[in-house]
């Protein structure tokens, strides 16, 4: 049960309404300690001063800038406190935006938004609000001593609040070492429309249930082989090649034969094409599925 981590008010203009924050997520790492190769001992870090090596107690550290090489400008906490910025238990709507004028480059990490006791129905309110008007809320609030810029906007019956970036924490394609893209020749119009059925071929409705990490399902898989103390054969990996531009043609075309011919083949096992799009609920069952019966295989071939 996710606990609260956050109480404050939504505020914008006369109107206050208390809520808790949440995050909305829980990160599935695989998690691991530092052990001395010859006998498996931990290895602990400590904090050593470069000049002499001895080991620095917390209480005795201060934070330095480094405005020229290695010469620093020194704070104490009490000088960094007075610089924190004001804590308040204020969420401030500034905005109201439409969701496409926001690129997600701007956006960091994702909270849910609970009304607090007492506020159920102002908060339902605001909810219904926001729907009807399809607009988002941008803010300003106060996090671990942090002033975050934040994105508020309705999920179902719920509100969702992003942690976002400051326009000057965002670089700009044309400020990369050489550019993300320089001069290329225009793509030629056959091209242009195999690349457009391409895409069209391999569309279909999100379903966040169908994408798994299976970097994390094999390396558990890996994991559990090593424990259970059987070899481990790493298979050879191949690295893909860029397609080259007198290939392109014949890159899409192929892409778009094996779409087609995946497709015929779901036909003729009689489930309706392998992108046809699906219902939310069918869609997420037969993720499950497909997931399931491949960590059932995995576990098999760990066990042999």
């Amino acid at each position: 049960m996710a606990r609260a981590i956050w109480s404050g008010n939504i505020s914008f203009g006369l109107l206050n309404v208390p809520v808790k924050l949440y995050s909305a997520v829980s990160k599935q790492t695989v998690r691991f300690h530092e052990l001395r190769e010859s006998d498996g001992s931990r290895v602990r870090h400590k904090r050593v001063a470069e000049k002499d090596g001895k080991e620095v107690p917390y209480e005795k550290i201060v934070k330095g800038y480094e405005f020229a090489p290695d010469q620093y400008v020194m704070l104490s906490r009490e000088e960094l406190a007075e610089l924190d910025p004001k804590k308040t238990r204020a969420i401030e709507i500034q905005d109201f935006v439409d969701l496409d004028e926001i690129d997600p480059i701007y956006f960091e990490h994702p909270y849910y938004l609970g009304p607090d006791k007492g506020a159920e129905k102002a908060y339902a309110l605001l909810v219904r609000a926001m729907n009807e008007a399809r607009k988002v809320a941008i803010a300003r609030f106060v996090l671990r001593n942090k002033e975050h810029l934040a994105a508020i906007r309705p999920m179902d019956e719920v509100l969702t609040l992003a942690t976002m970036r400051f326009a000057d924490e965002v670089v700009a394609p044309d400020q990369l070492d050489g550019g993300v893209v320089g001069e290329v020749p225009k793509p030629e119009k056959r091209e242009l429309e195999m690349a457009k059925k391409l895409i069209d071929s391999l569309s279909t409705d999100f379903d966040a249930d169908k994408y798994r990490d299976e970097y994390r399902e094999e390396l558990l898989v890996l994991l559990e082989r090593k424990a259970e103390g059987k070899e481990v054969v790493a298979a050879p990996t191949e690295e893909p090649k860029p397609t080259k531009a007198p290939d392109l043609m014949a890159a899409l075309e192929d892409s778009l034969a094996a779409v087609r011919g995946e497709e015929a083949k779901a036909k003729a096992r009689g489930d309706g094409g392998a992108r046809k799009k699906p219902t939310k609920a069918r869609a997420k069952s037969g993720s499950s599925a497909r997931s399931g019966g491949k960590r059932k295989t995995q576990r098999k071939k760990a066990r042999a």
